[in-house]
């Protein structure tokens, strides 16, 4: 009878050659090839941009949240400001509502004696000139400080030892003017300079003083003069001359009618109707 020993060998060995039967050598799975250095580093860039990209978004996503929060919370604050304020103001209400109609009677008694002796004038004008002999049409400007006149070929000379300026009205084929003013010379004396920085330079500009009418008003107004022929209007009025005699709806145009010069009738109709056109 076998020994133990010999019977194990025997067993071990019968079972290698049945799990050798069962799979032949052809069929047996090969392992997979090594991963290269390149490759294991190539793969670990991906998995880092993987958790960058979700971190990322995430901390996106945290930020979106704090700003949504502070903003609540300002929108809060503030309602809860505007609600006290709000009670406050009721609680007053009823302590004050007969003072407080007094008072508003009389600031607006005030507002009117304010406004009672200022001429309403709407954003664009006629104005006349009784010493050149014309009506021009103006732009009011309360923006601006000074007004000016638009002109050109302007030459400066010497009259009696004061300064003095000979100059055309700067105007092209579709301003209103009496037509025997349009291409004439006229003079003037000089009362100041200003002096005027632009993009191209400093430049001096003379102010002459002029007679003129603008519906019951007629005042001696200071004139800038310079080229506006670029412009929509020949003249511009400004705060100087509002000043105390008038205040502007901007919501109107030619409140008040065109002076008359001799020789201008007969543009009437036609200097009417570009009005009509210019405040539609």
């Amino acid at each position: 009878m076998p020994n133990r020993p010999t019977l194990m060998l025997s067993l071990f060995g019968s079972m290698a050659l049945l799990g050798g039967c069962a799979l032949p050598s052809s069929q047996q799975q090969e392992p997979p090839p090594p991963v290269t250095a390149t490759q294991f580093e190539e793969g670990i860039q991906r998995l880092e941009s993987n958790l960058a990209a979700r971190c990322e978004n995430q901390s996106h996503l945290l930020s979106l949240q704090r700003m949504e929060q502070r903003t609540l919370t300002a929108d809060v604050r503030e309602v809860g400001s505007l609600l006290r304020g709000m009670r406050g103001d009721i609680a007053a209400l009823d302590d004050s509502k007969g003072k407080e109609t007094t008072k508003i009677v009389t600031e607006c008694q005030a507002t009117d004696d304010r406004l009672a002796n200022k001429e309403l004038l709407g954003r664009s004008e006629w104005i006349g000139l009784p010493n050149v002999g014309t009506y021009l049409q103006a732009r009011v400007d309360s923006g601006a400080d000074t007004s000016s006149l638009s002109a050109n070929d302007i030459t400066s000379f010497e009259r009696d030892g004061e300064d003095w300026v000979r100059f055309k009205l700067g105007l092209d084929d579709e301003d209103s003017v009496v037509e025997s003013v349009r291409d004439s010379w006229l003079e003037a004396p000089v009362e100041r300079r200003v002096r005027i920085t632009q993009a191209s330079g400093e430049e001096s500009r003379p102010v002459i003083e002029l007679l003129m009418t603008l519906g019951p008003i007629r005042e001696t107004v200071e004139f800038t003069l310079t080229d506006r022929r670029q412009l929509d209007y020949p003249v511009l009025l400004g705060r100087r001359f509002l000043m105390d005699i008038a205040i502007i709806d901007v919501a109107e145009d030619f409140l008040h009618e065109r002076p008359e010069f001799p020789r201008s009738s007969e543009r009437v109709d036609d200097d009417a109707s570009k009005a009509e056109d210019e405040t539609s």
